[in-house]
Formats: structure tokens, sequence, C-alpha cells
């Protein structure tokens, strides 16, 4: 082919291209650009390096892998209950807010929101843990179900005393949060309708127990990044 009809092929643009090697397409292995985030253990949260597993469909590193074959409780560690707990935490005072706001403005005692509550706490905290679960976990989400429902009865007293009389509520925060915590007991003084509040109260602190509790593990891989 003649000389001068190269440019016209882009030959020679190839050739070029071929004797730089830094600007040749690497096949053998990835390339990653300096902002790309290295993948993490969705359990606990240390980053994956050549070889991961999949346990319930969540990536997770092989020693998170190796405990869930060996039938060891995986609870994700000391930064996912953290972040699980802070999630829960997050949905109690929500809940609490929700259930208290409620009986404000209905009037109205509904004690089904409890259950709600419960709920609540429990997806948050297996949101806030990436779907990690077990005993403290289920610990955890009891307590924050607890204390939303009856410190909810906190405000909802105020606003019933207020209007009749002046009461510095500030000097009297520990003697109400002391009886806000202890309400659910408190009630039972009225009968029945103390009794119901309590059966439903257990009802939601169930729903939180259940959704937080440990999941069957099935481990897949390894695969390899």
């Amino acid at each position: 082919m003649p000389e001068q009809w190269k440019p016209l092929t882009g030959l020679d643009e190839l050739e070029k291209a071929a004797a730089e090697p830094s600007k040749r397409p690497q096949f053998t292995r990835a390339e990653y650009t300096q902002s790309t985030a290295a993948p993490s253990c969705q359990i606990c949260l240390n980053t994956l390096t050549h070889e991961f597993f999949k346990l319930n469909g969540r990536s997770v590193c092989p020693d998170c892998a190796a405990k869930a074959k060996a039938g060891n409780a995986v609870d994700g560690g000391h930064a996912a209950f953290m972040q699980g707990l802070l999630f829960g935490g997050g949905a109690a005072l929500l809940g609490l807010f929700v259930y208290a706001g409620f009986t404000i403005v209905t009037h109205f005692y509904f004690g089904y929101v409890a259950v709600a509550v419960g709920w609540l706490v429990g997806k948050a905290m297996m949101k806030g843990s990436n779907g990690v679960g077990g005993l403290r976990y289920q610990i955890a989400a009891v307590a924050l179900t607890y204390l939303a429902i009856s410190l909810a009865s906190i405000p909802i007293m105020i606003t019933e005393i207020a209007p009749a009389q002046e009461v510095d509520w500030v000097s009297k925060l520990p003697e109400l949060a002391l009886w806000g915590i202890f309400s659910p007991f408190i009630e039972l003084r009225g009968g029945l309708f103390g009794i119901i509040g309590l059966v439903i109260l257990g009802a939601g602190i169930r729903f939180a127990w259940r959704i937080t509790a440990a999941r069957r593990l099935v481990v897949a891989g390894p695969y390899y990044i």
C-alpha cells in the first residue's frame, strides 16, 4: 500500500498506540479510578479485598462467611449494632411523637398505635444493621419500643394539665421521666383499661422482638473482585 494512504486508513495511529503500552486497554485485570470506593463487608464493614461471599444476598468478608457456615451468631460487630441502634432510636422518637400527637389531637387512646411503634422500631433497626439481627438487637428494640410508648404519656399528661394550672415543667423533668417509664403499670389502677393498654404494649414489644431476631443464614461463594 502506498505510504501516502496511511493517514487515510488510520494505520499510523494504530501503530503509535501499539508502541505505547500505557495506553493499551487492559483485559486481564480491572482498572479502578481513584474516585471508586472500595467495597466493604455489609456485616462487619471491613474492606473487601480479593475474595467475598454472599450471605443472604449481602456481600460479606470471608471471616463473617466462615462464622455463618459454622453456625455461629453473626451480629455485625459494634459498628453495625451502633448504626442499628441509631436508626432504631430515631424510629422510637418518631413513634413517641406520633403516638402522643394522635392522642392529643383526637383525645382518643388508640392502643394499637403501640403495635405500629414496635413494627417501626424493629424495621428501622434492621435497616440500620443491613438486615443483621440477634439477641442484643432484640433487647435494644424491646427497650426502645417500651420507652417510646411509655414516655408518650408525658406530653399527653402535660397537655391535659397545662390549661388548668401553671407548672414549672422543667424542674419536674426527673419526676416526669420516672412517672413516664412506669406509666403502663401505674395505669393498671384504672382497671380493665389499664390491663388492655398493657396487653397492647406487649403486642408492640413482641413485634419489635420478632422483627429483630437473627435470620437463617445462607452462604454462597466465594466470589472474586
